[in-house]
């Protein structure tokens, strides 16, 4: 991804992509997202980053940023961190849902 991709973080495409990343690392895929998409907008550092911060937040202390993010301002940083925290939240809710749902019927 080109830093000219990243910095334009208002694309629904690339939003998108990393919301079903982080869904997809997490155990839920859609049936209606391409996600060859998630290869072609998301770099591999990008990726091990996002995994990262998605999968263990209480050990990435300070977690070392894609080389590319060093152009980004502050506030695009954040914008992609609360992205991920958010994605992460709704597959947290999403299977706590499913869980009550089974109980409920059983």
């Amino acid at each position: 991804m080109s830093v000219a991709t990243l910095s334009s973080l208002h694309s629904d495409d690339l939003k998108r992509a990393i919301w079903n990343y982080i869904h997809c690392v997490l155990g839920i895929r859609y049936d209606d997202y391409d996600y060859g998409e998630v290869n072609q907008l998301l770099e591999r550092d990008l990726k091990l980053y996002v995994k990262a911060v998605a999968c263990f937040p209480d050990s990435t202390k300070t977690p070392v940023c894609p080389l590319r993010w060093t152009p980004l301002k502050t506030s695009e940083r954040i914008h992609i961190n609360l992205l991920i925290m958010e994605a992460r939240l709704q597959a947290e809710l999403l299977y706590a849902l499913r869980a009550i749902t089974q109980y409920m019927i059983a």
